[in-house]
């Protein structure tokens, strides 16, 4: 029937058909008021709009949808295009369906082709749909396959943008939900846009394929129905060649041609009973060779969609590989509809089809680690992970079965057991052997996770993991141990800056230094603290404004360096750092003024040329205030309270820590490099002794940064 002429009649005997107790004036009422509120609107095809709501409610028929999804689909874009609002559809079809009506015209607002982070966050947006009510993705997904069944009258620039949007995010959804027809179909529609003379070369492959050998087919599915025949197996027979994307992601995938590429057929055998599933499969090992590998068992190990199946591989006449799939009448009503098995009707009542998941559990499993992600990137790469999951079944040591991704490791199966067991994992043993904890594990393997007390996750583990709880897990455990690092570290700086006035960190002195520089807490203060988003003089202002350091005598900065033009100001160079006390000379820069180096830096021989540039300067004699800026390269044993007692022996010695940068972490040691502010040279030469005296100092040296001034070097 083609859906532009479908009419009211039409659609309430295609509902009828699966569900003869629907309300029929229900759907008429919905057919006359979606087609009164889009009197007037077009489509680019330049067909009256209203066909394409009766089209998309025509595909859920086919999925055998309860009455509410039916109406909602007729009126799914009323409260977006036209004058009708939530109220009066509310008023006349009920809240079901009003809210169902709305939750589809939100995410139709959903920019889904834009950045990332905006991607990120229309999936949180999308997920939430979902929790509230699966119909709505049902219902969003028809629309999406009818507009790119008919995607021919759009702009071809919006046409590229709805492909690869539709290749994105709506397929693989679409898969995800156990819709494995509609997965293909939206696939191959977007490869038809995307990829046209791919696709072409498939399908003229195919058509030379068929001339060559004849109806494989079949040859195949009669071959196969005489065997079962035989056994006394009553089932029916089905095969087809697979859609030309499906064929094309694996030449992709397996870097084949199309003559290489085997299993290109794929055979479906229904029986009914599991029973029968087992013998059939039984029948098919004797008449076919099975490939190794390609077996997989879903009737005793189900998805998490509920879908239920038994996979083989064999090798069919001229050794061509073809996959069979062997399930009963009630798994295949699953495997075509998905979740949405769950709001199917057979003779006019719900079907209660046993293996047909609970929506509101399944979409709860799906986004139980997705809630927990606080960054948009890694929320979008758990989402991606959970979407295009491909299974693996393995075993605790007491034999429960754990799923898994493929590509999976001892620290995802860790992790699926327990945080708390993968946060405390040291090893791993498969079927006996102790492995690294990158190795992929594989489907039947019995896996041991080897457990030690006081161990925390490794940055590495980072990319080891693979599905988005463990990530997400391992993320979160990385930062806690983190922000504690920083809070001590944190404390140790507050204590130094505050000394330095003659004041105690207490907590109310910090409490009060949070509540100034509106911070949450206290703990909040230290915190970034530590991790230098906050100085110590930033803290004691905040509580102590009137007690700062005095200057006394001190000389000013702005007067620190002799030899300058009257109203030519400095700055000193990222580089070499001069401090007072050394040796110094200036460069001038269009429109900077002037740079001043100490006297030996490496980066003057690059000026060797431009004598006009360089300037005669010294330092302005007397005391400094501890205010320029010099940086130690340290290496330090990585032993509890270390780091706090080098920043408190750089307090004690009356310099100030402005930063703190971490270069290198190993189990035994740190590499970091410590901002500090001091009077002058004489005192970085007191202070490197001191630090160099603690016992856990393996190395210290001033750190020079020679590639700092490269970008004012092409401006000058």
């Amino acid at each position: 029937m083609n859906t532009a002429d479908i009419t009211a009649d039409d659609l309430v005997a295609l509902v009828r058909a699966y569900n003869p107790k629907s309300n029929e004036k229900l759907i008429r009422l919905a057919y006359d008021y979606g087609e009164k509120m889009h009197e007037g609107q077009f489509r680019h095809s330049g067909e009256p709009y209203f066909t394409h709501p009766v089209s998309v409610a025509a595909i859920l028929t086919e999925q055998q949808l309860d009455d509410a999804t039916i109406i909602t689909a007729l009126l799914h874009d009323t409260i977006e295009d036209t004058k009708a609002s939530y109220a009066e559809v509310e008023k006349r079809f009920g809240q079901d369906v009003a809210e169902l009506v709305d939750g589809v015209t939100k995410l139709t607002n959903l920019q889904l082709n834009s950045t990332e982070t905006k991607q990120a966050e229309n999936f949180r947006k999308l997920f939430m749909a979902m929790s509230k009510d699966l119909r709505v993705i049902l219902v969003k997904l028809a629309d999406r396959l009818h507009n790119m069944r008919t995607i021919k009258s759009m702009r071809p620039d919006k046409q590229v943008q709805k492909a690869r949007e539709t290749m994105d995010i709506y397929a693989p959804l679409a898969g995800r939900m156990g819709m494995q027809w509609m997965r293909e179909e939206l696939e191959d529609l977007a490869f038809r846009v995307l990829n046209p003379e791919g696709r072409q070369s498939i399908i003229r492959r195919f058509i030379t394929l068929q001339r060559e050998t004849g109806d494989v087919i079949q040859r195949i599915t009669g071959d196969m129905r005489q065997e079962l025949e035989k056994a006394g197996i009553e089932a029916e027979v089905f095969g087809r060649a697979k859609k030309p994307y499906s064929i094309w992601r694996k030449m992709q995938e397996k870097d084949l041609s199309f003559s290489r590429l085997s299993d290109i057929y794929g055979f479906r055998v229904i029986t009914t009973s599991d029973d029968e599933c087992y013998r059939a499969l039984g029948v098919i090992h004797r008449r076919w060779r099975a490939v190794p590998g390609r077996f997989k068992d879903y009737i005793s190990q189900p998805k998490t969609n509920g879908y239920r199946s038994i996979h083989t591989t064999v090798s069919g006449r001229d050794g061509k590989r073809v996959e069979v799939q062997i399930r009963t009448r009630q798994m295949h009503d699953v495997a075509e509809t998905g979740v949405a098995a769950h709001w199917s009707y057979r003779d006019g009542v719900r079907s209660r089809n046993p293996f047909a998941v609970d929506p509101v559990k399944w979409v709860a499993q799906l986004t139980e680690q997705l809630d927990s992600e606080e960054d948009h990137e890694d929320f979008l790469e758990a989402v991606k992970l959970e979407m295009y999951a491909d299974q693996v079944f393995c075993f605790t040591p007491k034999g429960e079965v754990v799923k898994l991704p493929r590509g999976a490791t001892p620290i995802d199966f860790a992790y699926a057991i327990h945080t708390r067991i993968g946060s405390a994992c040291v090893g791993a043993k498969i079927d006996g052997m102790r492995v690294p904890l990158w190795t992929r594990v594989k489907n039947g393997q019995s896996i041991e996770i080897i457990t030690a007390q006081g161990q925390t996750p490794q940055v590495t583990w980072l990319d080891i993991a693979t599905t988005g709880k463990a990530k997400t897990a391992i993320r979160r455990s990385l930062r806690e141990v983190d922000r504690a690092r920083f809070v001590s570290l944190g404390r140790e700086l507050a204590r130094s800056a505050l000394e330095q006035i003659g004041k105690n960190a207490t907590e109310k002195v910090l409490r009060t230094a949070a509540r100034n520089l509106r911070l949450s807490s206290p703990e909040e203060l230290l915190a970034q603290l530590g991790s230098a988003r906050l100085t110590g003089v930033e803290v004691v202002q905040a509580v102590y404004p009137h007690l700062q350091p005095k200057p006394g005598e001190q000389v000013d900065q702005k007067r620190a360096v002799v030899g300058l033009q009257p109203g030519q100001s400095y700055d000193r160079a990222p580089c070499c750092q001069p401090l007072p006390g050394e040796r110094i000379v200036g460069i001038t820069y269009r429109g900077k003024g002037v740079t001043i180096h100490s006297i030996d830096c490496e980066r003057l021989s690059a000026y060797e040329d431009q004598p006009d540039r360089w300037v005669d300067l010294r330092w302005h004699e007397g005391p400094h205030p501890a205010a320029y800026g010099a940086t130690l390269d340290l290496t330090i044993g990585n032993g509890a309270g270390v780091l706090g007692r080098i920043c408190t022996l750089i307090g004690q010695s009356g310099a100030n820590i402005s930063n703190l940068e971490f270069l290198d972490r190993k189990p035994d040691f740190y590499r970091l490099l410590i901002y500090v502010e001091l009077r002058d040279i004489a005192h970085l030469h007191s202070l490197m002794p001191t630090l160099e005296a603690e016992s856990e100092v393996a190395e210290i040296s001033r750190h020079r940064n020679m590639k700092a001034l490269k970008a004012n070097d092409k401006e000058a």
